[in-house]
């Protein structure tokens, strides 16, 4: 090699094998190098056993699928740019026109509007029922359905279904279950095994799970998972992913399995906080209903009660108010602009406490009569200390006029 360009694209140096670390190595790639053409002719990506191209996996991306599937008792992983990427491929891979799909009228708002968009227009139907009466699935599960939607807790609202019942529903009928597992985070409960002492493969078919969230833990990661156990379940998806051309950023990757080991302590924390901060709320005359699976008047607590307080998170860090119909939308919209620590802003899980209001009767199909008339408001509480988030939502209360 006469040319310097030349030597530096090819240059001879390898580093010496053996070097370790507590973090694994961040590997880059869309071309991937073969040593001849029989590697390249030979090598399999489908079942990762070696490399071929960046969209198909590298070192690093396998190393979190792998760790991601321990964490919620999987045998296979897929990892998306986004958490509805993840319930768009499963979508994707499941449904054909003529097919419907089921999902909870509680569900997080971009499946349904996912539902009611592309798939509606690519001749897919769906139909939305309620998580809190199995006997509702039962009766709109039809010889069309392919696939229902299960959430815990339910978005915004939080509500707490009995998980198990709806899967052996779901199973009974040879109808695909896939659970949104965001909020759990394979820390509440192990989606795969949901029958009391676990281990006994009764659970869900697919768990998705909004990486953006807890396993990111600093809100600036965007990414999803799609987890099975079954071979065949996980190749449709596969299959699909590759044919979506799906693909995460390894610097993501590498952001994501750095928060990993600090996530079943961060996940602690923002629970105590949420259930403390649930309890205060409680004694406040502002709030028509408090909504937090662990407090004891909470829809479905018993459910949750069954499946997760013996675990060792058990109910994440997210926590809803309705406020008592006396209160107009504008005296809540103050009292949000006038937090202090908790800012406006979509999404939970990071350091940061957040809050949103909500309009319940545009998300929902009707009003559910286990909820208070009123203005709901979420808040995502963060790692900050639970005397100041009080302080914060004491102070703003006392602004509402």
């Amino acid at each position: 090699m006469t040319y310097l360009s030349t030597q530096l694209i090819h240059h001879p140096y390898s580093p010496p094998a053996g070097f370790a670390a507590p973090q694994p190595g961040v590997f880059k790639a869309s071309t991937v190098i073969f040593a001849n053409v029989a590697a390249m002719r030979n090598t399999e990506w489908k079942d990762k056993s070696g490399y071929t191209y960046g969209l198909h996996g590298t070192p690093t991306s396998f190393i979190l699928e792998e760790r991601l599937c321990t964490l919620e008792g999987g045998l296979q992983c897929l990892l998306v740019p986004s958490g509805l990427a993840a319930i768009a491929n499963v979508a994707l891979a499941l449904l054909k026109t003529g097919d419907e799909v089921l999902i909870p009228d509680n569900a997080y708002g971009p499946n349904k509007t996912l539902a009611d968009g592309e798939l509606k227009n690519w001749g897919i139907t769906h139909r939305f029922y309620d998580p809190m009466d199995p006997s509702d699935l039962v009766a709109k599960i039809s010889s069309r359905t392919r696939l229902v939607w299960l959430e815990a807790a339910g978005s915004v609202t939080l509500e707490f279904p009995d998980l198990l019942e709806l899967t052996h529903i779901c199973r009974s009928r040879g109808v695909i279950s896939a659970l949104d597992n965001t909020w759990g985070a394979g820390l509440a409960f192990q989606p795969f095994d949901l029958e009391p002492g676990g281990s006994t493969g009764l659970g869900v078919d697919i768990s998705v799970h909004a990486l953006t969230k807890y396993p990111s833990g600093g809100g600036d990661v965007l990414m999803g998972s799609i987890i099975t156990r079954d071979p065949g379940l996980h190749m449709r998806l596969k299959l699909c992913h590759m044919r979506l051309g799906l693909g995460v950023a390894a610097n993501d990757v590498e952001a994501v399995l750095r928060s990993l080991p600090s996530m079943a302590l961060r996940y602690q924390a923002h629970d105590r906080s949420a259930r403390a901060l649930a309890q205060w709320c409680t004694q406040r005359g502002e709030f028509a209903q408090v909504l937090h699976p662990a407090l004891p008047e909470a829809p479905g607590h018993a459910h949750w009660q069954a499946l997760c307080a013996a675990e060792i998170g058990g109910a994440a860090g997210l926590l809803s108010v309705i406020f008592h119909e006396r209160y107009s939308q504008s005296q809540v919209d103050a009292f949000c602009d006038a937090l202090k620590y908790f800012k406006l802003g979509y999404s939970w899980g990071g350091p940061m406490s957040l809050v949103v209001p909500y309009g319940l009767a545009s998300i929902r199909q009707t009003w559910p009569t286990h909820l208070a008339r009123g203005t709901l408001v979420r808040f995502s509480v963060g790692l900050e200390s639970v005397a100041d988030l009080q302080s914060d939502l004491e102070q703003a209360l006392a602004s509402m006029v």
